[in-house]
């Protein structure tokens, strides 16, 4: 039976990234929500990357070393890159602000929408169609006619027209929906984009950079830092490694959230003392008014 070292080929303390180093010889030695989710990530893959002759020049830096022909991330310098975009989306979810999530890649696709969903944010699973942030108004208008032909359908109006033309419409929806159904929620431009490869999906991000939308990424050894305002460099092909900084974004927006939540009951809890203690005012100004 294989051990989870001999699985993942777990290189010497001596060829590893210190974090993961001295994780591996004791987990002890570390801060116990350090070391946790070094470990996290040690076991989902986040560690690997590409061959060298992939590396992108600019991701040296975050980079230990070779392994077999491929490079290995300092998962050090992994979790202080995703702290900082972990407080960058829990700051937008605390200000009520929409994130959109891209991520095309086959083996990702069910993990973004899921985590989208989670969030009530946007997506784009299927193919990035171009316009989509910098040509927004057109776009929300091939939506919106999603939308309608949609609830004629639901509503029985299409049954006035003959059944090849009810065919011809329900073809057109499926089609429409297959581009437009996760975007559905984007009423505006969101205020972040965040993105599984960057380099896949390189038209999403040039528009993003064109409508000064911030970026996030999660991003491989063979992508450009450069191209996201908060990279998260780690393997962004292992579907457990996504997804667990997917989750990770993902939580950190919900707190974001939570705590709008409890900022705003906690304004309208004021408003309502200071309405109840306008009106103990007036009770009493009449008392006195009645008593002279």
């Amino acid at each position: 039976m294989q051990t989870l070292d001999e699985t993942i080929s777990v290189p010497t303390n001596k060829e590893y990234p210190p974090a993961v180093a001295d994780l591996s010889a004791s987990p002890a030695d570390l801060p116990d929500r350090q070391a946790g989710r070094l470990e996290e990530m040690f076991k989902a893959g986040a560690h690997f990357g590409y061959s060298r002759s992939s590396r992108n020049p600019k991701m040296k830096r975050f980079l230990f070393g070779l392994r077999n022909n491929v490079e290995v991330f300092d998962l050090d310098k992994t979790g202080k890159k995703l702290d900082e975009a972990k407080e960058f989306i829990k700051g937008l979810g605390k200000e009520g602000k929409q994130i959109l999530f891209a991520g095309t890649k086959p083996e990702i696709k069910d993990l973004v929408r899921k985590y989208a969903k989670e969030a009530n944010a946007p997506f784009v699973t299927e193919r990035w169609i171009g316009g989509t942030l910098t040509n927004f108004g057109e776009i929300k208008k091939r939506r919106d006619h999603m939308e309608e032909l949609m609830q004629k359908r639901d509503s029985g109006e299409l049954e006035k027209y003959t059944k090849k033309e009810r065919l011809q419409i329900s073809r057109k929806i499926a089609r429409l929906r297959q581009f437009f159904s996760g975007l559905e929620q984007l009423k505006t431009l969101p205020s972040a984009l965040v993105v599984i490869d960057t380099r896949k999906e390189n038209i999403s991000v040039v528009e993003a950079k064109k409508t000064s939308i911030p970026v996030v990424g999660i991003m491989n050894s063979d992508c450009d830092p450069d191209d996201a305002n908060y990279p998260i460099p780690a393997n962004d092909n292992s579907i457990a490694s996504v997804e667990f900084f997917l989750k990770e974004i993902v939580e950190s927006y919900k707190e974001g959230l939570e705590e709008r939540e409890k900022e705003i009951k906690k304004e309208e809890e004021k408003k309502d003392e200071e309405k109840a203690g306008e009106g103990e005012k007036k009770e009493n100004g009449g008392e006195e008014k009645e008593a002279a």
